[in-house]
């Protein structure tokens, strides 16, 4: 191991597998460069020093601080509100994001989740676990309404796997004009999006957090919803109003709810949402497969190539 990789892999891994994973699928893309996992905090103070691509999950301004020739920081997530980036900024290091490695994987939960609910899959499980050969009616997902806010990679990738179901879809976005692969679009203008709402049967939350989002789906926008309706959220836990969201599947205002991601996150063990019957939780792991980082490193691996080109990177946020 030499003090100046040309590649830094930080050591916390994500998504249930290790940090070794993803140094092993970037040096086998880029294998005239040198790729090194930094195993300790003390690997990763020593060999940022001269790096000049990181790539990992987070760094914090400490150990930001100790790198002396950084160019580009390849986070691992879609998401960098938690990076440090007006430190980035005002140093001139470029920072970039996994937008697009998500839509596979989530596209497939959400669908999973919205099959789970139309045929109640959920209830067929409990009366197994008690060995109880009761009939019960189910739903179709076909000739149902599906909305799905936010239209990016993983909203986009809903939309394509829902085609065959028979469902009409509606996309909410910022620019209803720019259209989208759904039936119809529509902005985040209060009339509209509740007009959309009154007719939704399942709702997909894949949107990011924003000043917009934060607390989008609160009492007033489940009490337009159908009751028979279904929220999925994918995106983040605060674009739901929890105490709302819970009220409601408490009086039965909703038929269900599927969460990936809640607020506040982790859930607490004793927060009520765990022992509502029909809520289904899963610990924002949607996107945990091992295509994952293999999806990643050809982004980082791509980059990589740009910034020695002195071309325009992919996935830019800084």
């Amino acid at each position: 191991m030499t003090d100046t990789p040309d590649l830094l892999v930080l050591r916390k891994g994500t998504h249930g597998m290790p940090a070794e994973d993803y140094a092993a699928e970037l040096q086998e893309r880029l294998p005239d460069h040198d790729v090194q996992l930094a195993r300790t905090p003390k690997e990763e103070r020593e060999l940022i020093t001269h790096a000049p691509i990181v790539a990992g999950m987070e760094i914090d301004e400490s150990l930001l601080s100790h790198a002396e020739n950084l160019e580009l920081f390849a986070c691992a997530y879609a998401g960098t509100g938690h990076l440090p980036m007006d430190a980035f900024e005002e140093r001139g290091i470029a920072v970039t994001n996994a937008s697009g490695v998500h839509g596979p994987n989530i596209g497939e939960h959400v669908v999973g989740n919205l099959l789970v609910f139309a045929r109640r899959l959920h209830e067929g499980w409990k009366r197994q676990q008690k060995r109880e050969w009761r009939h019960f009616r189910s739903h179709e997902l076909e000739g149902s309404t599906v909305t799905i806010v936010g239209l990016g990679a993983i909203g986009q990738s809903v939309v394509e796997r829902l085609q065959g179901f028979g469902v009409d879809t509606i996309g909410v976005r910022y620019t209803p004009e720019k259209g989208g692969p759904t039936d119809e679009v529509v902005g985040f203008d209060r009339d509209e999006f509740h007009d959309a709402l009154a007719r939704t049967d399942y709702l997909v939350l894949a949107c990011p957090l924003t000043e917009t989002t934060r607390g989008l789906i609160g009492t007033d926008e489940i009490q337009t919803l159908p009751p028979e309706s279904v929220l999925v959220n994918v995106a983040r836990g605060a674009v739901v109003e929890t105490d709302d969201l819970v009220n409601a599947l408490r009086k039965n205002h909703l038929r269900g709810a599927a969460l990936d991601v809640t607020d506040p996150e982790p859930l607490p063990e004793d927060h009520p949402l765990w022992n509502l019957g029909n809520c289904l939780v899963t610990p924002h792991c949607s996107g945990h497969t091992p295509e994952y980082y293999s999806r990643l490193a050809d982004i980082v691996a791509e980059n990589v190539g740009r910034l020695e080109r002195g071309e325009e990177l992919e996935n830019r946020v800084v």
